[in-house]
């Protein structure tokens, strides 16, 4: 996985792992979670690949629009 830049410096997300159709979400408090096309949609998932580059605004993102559509917890 590859760190969260944190940019802003208060978010919960640690770190990130992009894939073609997914991103998977690691959060301070040690949970993984799994995010794919099926499950939040090809638009958030592309968007928060972005934000997840950017390393600003992914927490925000997750916790406004698709804090519940993920496909696996992971941790």
């Amino acid at each position: 996985m590859q760190r969260y830049l944190n940019l802003n410096g208060d978010s919960g997300v640690s770190a990130f792992e992009i894939g073609p159709q997914h991103l998977k979400v690691a959060f301070h408090d040690h949970a993984e979670y799994l995010y794919t096309y099926n499950s939040a949609g090809v638009l958030h998932i592309e968007n928060m690949k972005n934000l997840a580059l950017r390393g600003y605004g992914l927490n925000t993102y997750i916790n406004t629009h698709v804090r519940k559509l993920y496909e696996s917890k992971i941790k």
